[in-house]
């Protein structure tokens, strides 16, 4: 191996072992160079999460390096109107001039930025603390309020905390029962099945609780497919029958819980008839569920976007970690609740500071004590730093009003956000916009400036994946020649701003100053080093340093969280009294169809990269509306016809697909791609009241067939 200062560049033939850039499995890979700055990808069985395999996806991410699929150039704006190369000095220098001019007119809050949570953890830091430090903004959150911030709210409600995960992914296979809601990992993250599949092979019991019958529901034991956006009311239902069959862990419930009774009353309200009428979800159906969760000794709930992306997620959510709680079922070896996070490093970017309300470590930016230890990191004065600005949707809703300019760091908000149509209108309406990317994604092409930035392969950094293990992503390749890493931007941006220290362009010295940032707080990274990530394959968090001059052995990290307390102040964990509500819009005469969104296995988040990979492309080349016969025939479709869907935001086209794993009353659409079949022109910007999450999951629908 070459080493080239923290960065390590494998020579000829030589392989790296290093971590996919797709999803929060982060799956381990080798990469070997085969020369013009493109690798080789490999399998690597010595990571315990993927144990060799890989999806499509990973398999094809060197394809993305290629120089024909990605930017080589920074690009600005011209006086024609067409983007045009420029040397990286004058793209830095008129970014810098043009958010100097926007703050000295407008103040800093008309400043925004908007990171992804793709973004390694050194970028998400050094991103929150750009913004907080030289623009002096409020104005940062980013996409990953649109994944798991439901979850997150309700786990932090329920737990004190919040960690994807709270077990390793290994113990799925040896609990008794998993509830899996609103997730299709055959689909999203493939090599995750396995898990699944060696839970059954070893006497377990799968329940999918889905509106579609998925290929991962296929591998059911009971599949129960609700109405979009009754999940809430199905969670009080089985609840419900826990109680009145006598399942509660009353020992339990005493010693390590608060707020039952009040938990207990809402879910009687929801009598399995009654739940029956609201989610089509039969009684014997209901019934069958929960023998099947309480039966063995141990089980768990896991949930995805299904029920996180609703305007109610965040108690949809909290009605699942209810049902753990009153059968005992969380701080259990081999039992709880977790989240199967989406992005690549979705749990380490809401960490770290790119969110609107948080500091590293996981702190509170309205916490005075989080306030002064991060201020104190940062050489800066507590006060100085702005209070929680706006959430994702409400960020990018303000652009062209309220906020200016914008700075976008690894999204593409065109193709990801609700309400697409407007949020694009929005984007169009800025000041000034600057975008940092690896491929000129939707977003990119409404810019007034694009930075080439270095991707996966080409860096050194860290992630966090769906377990809370942080893991080390080594740089395998030299970027090409014109390329530059996000630290480096961040670097040329504070310094043009006035700010000459504290932003360092080495990864390995912003982890550094990271870890002193999180110590302490919940999400302690401050144990953690390059040196023992590349040694044990990654380190769970919490993992806080041993005190100054203290002899003690390093702190092993934490697998696996809330076997003796959690995390709350009084160590039990809260009941949350939640009660089934319906969706933001239902249907109606005008639009009596519900949507529903997700993905497909060849295609990732807006498609950006994947879509420029050609076996992805062949494997799923575009949108299409996913319907049921019985809907199909009242429209006189048939398979591949052109279908109108259209909401009170917008209509998207795409061909028909038939078949009967959908309810009658719903369609499908995936999101990943730009144009007229981009299923985000339709979804519901309707918020979450706690976690600003948006209501993707559903939506009021009309679908019409499309004459030539």
């Amino acid at each position: 191996m070459q080493n080239t200062g923290t960065h390590t560049t494998a020579a000829p033939g030589a392989a790296t072992p290093t971590h996919c850039p797709y999803c929060a499995l982060q799956c381990g890979m080798n990469l070997t160079p085969v020369g013009g700055g493109t690798v080789e990808v490999s399998e690597r069985a010595d990571f315990p999460v993927n144990r060799g395999a890989l999806c499509g996806k990973g398999r094809t991410a060197a394809a993305v390096l290629a120089p024909g699929a990605r930017l080589t150039s920074p690009l600005v704006r011209s006086d024609d109107g067409a983007l045009v190369p420029a040397g990286w000095d004058e793209a830095l220098d008129r970014i810098a001039g043009n958010l100097e001019r926007t703050r000295a007119q407008y103040g800093a809050d008309a400043l925004g930025v908007f990171g992804g949570g793709g973004l390694t953890n050194e970028k998400a830091y050094a991103l929150g603390k750009f913004a907080r430090v030289v623009l002096g903004t409020s104005q940062i959150d980013y996409n990953g309020r649109f994944c798991m911030s439901s979850a997150a709210a309700a786990g932090t409600r329920a737990f004190g905390l919040d960690r994807g995960l709270p077990f390793p992914l290994e113990d799925v296979p040896k609990t008794g029962c998993v509830i899996l809601v609103g997730s299709n990992p055959a689909e999203t993250m493939p090599p995750s099945l396995r898990y699944f599949t060696e839970l059954r092979e070893n006497g377990g019991t799968l329940i999918v609780v889905d509106p579609r019958r998925t290929k991962t529901a296929e591998q059911a034991d009971l599949h129960l497919a609700p109405r979009p956006g009754t999940d809430l009311a199905l969670a009080l239902g089985m609840l419900h029958l826990v109680v009145a069959e006598g399942r509660v862990d009353e020992v339990y419930v005493e010693e390590r819980t608060s707020g039952w009774e009040e938990a207990r009353a809402a879910a009687m309200a929801h009598w399995p008839e009654h739940v029956e009428r609201i989610t089509g979800v039969s009684v014997p159906e209901l019934r069958e569920a929960v023998r099947l969760f309480c039966a063995p000794k141990a089980a768990m709930v896991l949930t995805a976007r299904g029920p996180e992306q609703q305007a109610k997620g965040t108690d949809t959510v909290g009605a699942w970690i209810n049902l753990c709680l009153a059968t005992g079922r969380a701080g259990r070896p081999l039992s709880g609740y977790g989240c199967l996070t989406g992005q690549g490093n979705g749990q380490g970017g809401r960490e770290h500071g790119q969110k609107a309300d948080q500091l590293p470590g996981y702190r509170k930016l309205t916490d005075p004590a989080a306030r002064r230890h991060v201020a104190e990191v940062w050489g800066v004065d507590p006060d100085a730093l702005p209070g929680p600005g706006r959430s994702a949707y409400e960020l990018l809703d303000a652009l062209g009003t309220d906020i200016k300019s914008l700075l976008v760091m690894g999204s593409n908000p065109v193709v990801s956000a609700p309400r697409a149509a407007h949020i694009e209108g929005r984007l169009r309406s800025l000041d000034f916009l600057a975008v940092c990317d690896v491929v000129l994604s939707e977003t990119a092409e409404l810019a007034d400036v694009v930075l080439p930035v270095t991707q996966w392969a080409e860096e050194t950094g860290t992630t966090t994946n769906l377990e809370g293990r942080v893991l080390l992503r080594r740089r395998a390749i030299t970027p090409p020649q014109g390329v530059r890493g996000d630290l480096e931007v961040l670097h040329g941006l504070a310094g043009r701003l006035g700010v000459e220290k504290g932003f360092p362009t080495e990864p390995e010295e912003v982890f550094e100053e990271l870890r002193r940032a999180s110590a302490g707080g919940p999400a302690d990274y401050s144990g953690i080093d390059y040196r023992r990530l590349a040694e044990e394959n990654g380190v769970f968090w919490p993992c806080p340093a041993p005190p100054a001059g203290d002899d003690a052995e390093p702190h092993p990290g934490t697998p696996r969280l809330f076997l003796d307390r959690f995390a709350t102040e009084d160590g039990r964990a809260r009941f949350a009294p939640v009660t089934h509500r319906p969706s933001a819009e239902e249907p109606d005469d005008e639009y009596p169809v519900l949507l529903t969104t997700g993905r497909v296995v060849a295609q990732y988040q807006s498609g950006a990269q994947t879509r420029r990979v050609a076996e992805l492309n062949a494997a799923a080349p575009g949108p299409f509306v996913e319907l049921h016969p019985r809907l199909a025939a009242r429209l006189g479709a048939a398979e591949g016809d052109p279908l109108a869907v259209v909401s009170r935001r917008g209509r998207a086209v795409a061909p028909a697909r038939i078949t009967t794993g959908i309810r009658p009353d719903t369609v499908f659409m995936p999101f990943h791609w730009p144009g007229e079949g981009r299923a985000n022109t339709l979804t519901n910007p309707a918020l979450d009241p706690t976690s600003r999450m948006p209501e993707f999951k559903v939506c009021a629908v009309r679908v019409e067939t499309v004459t030539s």
